[in-house]
């Protein structure tokens, strides 16, 4: 046969409609399928069988028509991947399912692809032990990071992909425990080495100076020990060097100087100590991340001139001396955390010259001097800490007016001047805290502007003047501590406006009048502090009506009876220093009968009460009457009324009355985050759980609305939520919302009755511990909740946000499967949801609040994630989030962290109850714990993945529980 013949042939098989296209398009088609993938799907109008497979979006084929890559990193795919099918295209060089949410796992037909170059299935949820990939040899780029593989990882099988320019692994915290692999060593190319989170233990081996092509080598959040060895500094060309999150010691070595082109360098929270004298040649530092340390001595006059320095966080270390003048005012400087340390001298001035700075962070230092005045004018500013240092003098008049700062804090200096009244223009700012300071003049009343502000501390100060009644109008504030100053006047009646109030101090002053009776209308004050004033008159009866666990009205000049419900033994020394004050039958007051000529104020109380009852009474009857009416004559009537609404037609046709009747105090059952939980029988069979929720009128709501006879309800918005929340979910795991029934003051949700409690109480209580939690249990129960926190986060048609994750909001059913509930404090994330989606309100129980919340006041789902790993840990180890065990200000985060660091055996975190057969299986949820509480939000898994991960688990339970 003439050869331009046979050319022709052969080029015909590769054409459309030839065998060997048809075969391509077949395997595409079968990967199209696995994927979930159709003609309608967006960016995939083009994988349709009329068309060329080198025709579709995302695939690239050579000159004879083969595919050669297939390229669909972030298209948001879900499904499998067809391993056997895809490696059957034999001239498949690059595979790229990046950054989507891939399931299954990564089979041996991988070996197949023996022409693949390029690997990158990165960000996904792939599950199980990753295969011997020795035969993939021609690869120069290998990236599985951000899975969730687990088991034994071959890493011997790295040591034949010699052509490797590119090496990821990392976030993959379930791989079983491995010393810094010997295979590595022969990956002389490697530029991009990433193996945090990958379970290393043991030292860095010295041959790690021989890869001296490393341009990015990161290794951080293991547990790997011992010293930085010097044998680092032949790694000339290194960028990016992050080995945060260690066991490691020792200082910075001799050399680690020529490292000439690093830029970004991370050794925060090792064990490291030492000076920073080798780090004044790395000229081109970007980023700098030494923080939680113990390094000692000076910063390095030379970083004065780093051109390019953005980002210096030296905090927790043994640092001394003075910072170099001019610190980073070169570059576009954004951030500086030099805080607890020793530092002295003054503030550098030019930290904001380009005016990009965020983060001023300096405190617990012995800095002196003045605030630069340069900082009043830097508008990026977020957060500006210099508390507990030694500065002095007035503070820049545009520092109280910054509009983006969300927290000044000057606690603990020498600053005097008053407080500017620009701060009224400070609309993003959450807290206020200058206490322990000499500032004087009056608290301005444009403080009132400052509409976000959710903490004020002013304490110990000079302030003299009357409290401005605006603040009253700060409706999201929290705590206000104003002791010990000179101010005077009345305490503004307004104060009863702030209803997020949860702590009021403002003793040792000179406010007189008398006690504002709003004060008693506050529904979260837990902390009533007026003592050493001059207040007088008589305690409000309203007072009584708080659940306070601290009161102190000492030292005033208050006088008449005590209310009851407060003259108890805990507050005994509430009152000492108002010798007019009486009460009955306690021995810390004097008795009100016992002084001559009262009788007739007694009984003129005693009429005072008696007309009240009979107003209630009244009212009671009225509002009887009117909700008869309103069942006889249809809606059209006052808000009085009782309103229900059903959400599912189990409850269509119920009674409201047989609800209302449940509020009983036997019928009491629990109480949730924003009501108490009774229980009650409708009368058709259904038992259910009652949550009443109080409401009181909304200051914010005095003017139109009131004018127009409606009034708002602050309450209602705790309602709301959970309404808004959970009227609209039909889920398995989320507790089912039957109806709400509602008048102006109070509303009633109706949920099913879960007969085994909480999980909390199956935990922690002792009835739930003699009756147990076997291991089977715990796992579904782990699994039953992921998966309706998985629901919330990717199920909705708006991604929800729970905030108060715990286990007493983890209830069980009659079988023990769990239901998600509490959504008193849930949020729909905005539109877009994803990563950038947060909320900027500090909610949550201690104990599972994420560290993010304390630090940024910025939380997302990755929130909920954290407090779900509290949980599980609660459930592996049988141990509460707080314990004296832990230690001061620690948390069980914090233990199992640490313990899993340290102890020889960590099968001793496991609770003594779960069986040893079981015990492997605890510890791979007690690591996926520690992946859901990593620090960075971001490292932290999805609750997608977290189910996909609680699944392997399941399987493996099931399967040791039933080895036939």
């Amino acid at each position: 046969m003439p050869p331009p013949i046979l050319h022709l042939l052969l080029l015909l098989c590769f054409l459309p409609g030839g065998k060997g296209a048809e075969t391509e398009l077949q395997i595409l088609l079968h990967l199209k399928t696995s994927l979930g993938i159709n003609t309608t799907t967006p960016g995939f109008e083009s994988w349709s069988s009329d068309h060329s497979p080198c025709n579709y979006s995302g695939i690239l084929c050579d000159s004879r028509n083969s595919v050669t890559e297939i390229n669909l990193n972030r298209r948001g795919i879900y499904g499998k991947i067809p391993f056997q099918s895809v490696c059957q295209l034999h001239s498949l060089s690059k595979l790229d399912f990046g950054s989507n949410n891939i399931t299954g796992e990564l089979t041996a037909d991988i070996r197949n692809c023996t022409k693949l170059q390029h690997l990158d299935l990165a960000s996904n949820t792939l599950t199980g032990t990753v295969p011997d990939l020795s035969p993939l040899a021609s690869l120069r780029v290998l990236n599985l990071s951000e899975n969730g593989f687990s088991g034994k990882f071959p890493w011997d099988s790295l040591g034949n992909l010699t052509g490797l320019v590119a090496l990821s692994l990392g976030d993959n915290g379930l791989l079983d425990p491995s010393p810094f692999p010997e295979s590595v060593k022969n990956l002389t190319n490697l530029s991009l080495l990433y193996l945090s989170v990958v379970n290393l233990q043991g030292e860095i081996p010295p041959w790690i100076g021989d890869l001296t092509a490393l341009v990015d080598l990161e290794f951080a959040d293991n547990s790997i020990s011992g010293g930085i060895p010097p044998e680092i500094s032949k790694l000339r060309n290194l960028n990016q060097l992050e080995i945060y999150n260690n066991l490691l010691t020792g200082g910075i070595p001799a050399g680690f100087g020529n490292l000439s082109n690093l830029a970004n360098f991370d050794a925060s929270q090792n064990r490291l100590n030492g000076s920073l004298s080798e780090l004044r040649f790395l000229t081109k530092l970007i980023s700098l991340q030494l923080f939680m340390n113990g390094f000692s001595g000076q910063v390095p006059p030379e970083f004065g001139e780093f051109r390019e320095l953005v980002n210096l966080s030296l905090y927790s270390n043994e640092l001394s001396g003075e910072l170099p003048e001019k610190l980073g005012s070169w570059a576009e400087f954004n951030f500086i955390d030099v805080s607890t340390n020793f530092f002295t001298g003054r503030i550098p001035p030019d930290m904001c010259r380009q005016g990009k700075m965020d983060k001023l962070l300096m405190l617990e230092n012995k800095f002196s001097g003045e605030i630069p005045a340069s900082y009043e004018n830097c508008k990026s500013l977020t957060r500006f800490r210099v508390n507990n240092n030694s500065l002095s003098g007035t503070v820049p008049a545009g520092i109280w007016s910054l509009p983006k700062v969300n927290i000044i804090d000057l606690t603990l200096n020498k600053f005097e001047g008053q407080i500017g009244a620009g701060i009224g223009e400070a609309r993003s700012l959450h807290q206020l805290f200058i206490a322990n300071n000499l500032f004087t003049g009056e608290i301005p009343p444009e403080i009132a502007g400052a509409s976000s502000l959710v903490s004020i501390d002013v304490s110990f100060n000079q302030f003299s003047g009357s409290i401005p009644a605006g603040i009253g109008g700060l409706n999201q504030l929290s705590t206000i501590n104003l002791e010990q100053n000179s101010l005077s006047g009345p305490i503004p009646d307004s104060l009863g406006g702030c209803v997020s109030l949860s702590s009021v101090n403002l003793g040792k002053n000179s406010l007189s009048g008398p006690i504002p009776a709003s004060l008693g209308q506050l529904p979260s004050l837990n902390s009533l502090d007026l003592s050493n004033n001059k207040l007088s008159g008589r305690v409000p009866a309203s007072i009584a009506s708080l659940k306070l666990s601290s009161l102190d009205l000492s030292n005033n000049q208050l006088e008449g009876e005590v209310p009851v419900a407060i003259s108890i033994p805990a507050f005994n020394d509430s009152f000492v220093g108002n010798p007019l004050l009486c009460g009955y039958d306690v021995d810390f007051l004097r008795q009100c009968s016992s002084e001559p000529g009262r009788s007739s104020s007694n009984l003129h109380t005693l009429l005072v009460c008696l007309l009240v009852a009979c107003s209630i009474l009244l009212v009671s009857l009225a509002l009887i009457t009117i909700c008869k009416k309103r069942r006889s004559y249809g809606s059209d009537l006052p808000k009085l009324s009782w309103d229900l609404k059903s959400f599912r037609k189990l409850t269509v046709g119920v009674d409201e009355h047989k609800i209302i009747d449940s509020i009983k105090e036997e019928n009491l059952i629990g109480k949730g985050g924003s009501g108490n939980v009774y229980r009650a029988s409708l009368g058709n069979g259904l038992v259910v759980a009652v949550k009443h929720i109080p409401l009181q009128p909304d200051p914010e709501e005095r003017g139109t609305a009131a004018m127009l006879g409606e009034k708002r309800i602050s309450g209602a918005r705790e309602f709301d939520a959970e309404v808004g929340t959970l009227s609209a979910i039909r889920h398995v795991n989320v507790v089912k919302l039957y109806c709400s029934v509602t008048c102006e003051h109070s509303s009633l949700l109706v949920y099913e009755y879960l007969p085994n409690g909480s999980l909390w109480d199956r935990l922690h209580t002792s009835a739930g511990e003699k009756l147990g939690l076997d291991w089977e249990a715990r796992v579904h129960i782990a699994l039953g909740a992921a998966r309706g926190l998985e629901y919330l986060h990717h199920g909705c048609d708006r991604p929800i946000l729970h905030r108060d994750v715990k286990s007493s909001n983890i209830l069980l059913d009659e079988e023990f499967k769990p239901r998600i509930a509490d959504f008193g404090l849930a949020k729909i994330l905005r539109s877009g949801g994803g990563r950038d989606s947060s909320s900027h309100v500090v909610a949550g129980t201690y104990g599972y609040i994420a560290p993010e919340y304390a630090y940024t006041w910025k939380v997302n789902e990755k929130s909920d994630v954290y407090s779900f790993g509290v949980v599980l840990m609660e459930l592996v180890t049988g141990k509460r989030p707080i314990e004296p065990m832990y230690g001061e200000s620690k948390d069980i985060v914090h233990w199992v962290t640490e313990e899993l660091g340290s102890v020889a055996s960590v099968v001793e975190l496991v609770d003594k109850k779960i069986p040893e057969w079981a015990k492997d299986e605890a510890l791979k949820v007690l690591r996926i714990a520690v992946l859901c509480t990593v620090k960075l939000p971001a490292m932290r898994p999805s609750m997608r993945t977290v189910v996909h991960l609680l699944e392997e688990v399941a399987v493996a339970c099931w399967a040791s529980y039933n080895p036939a």
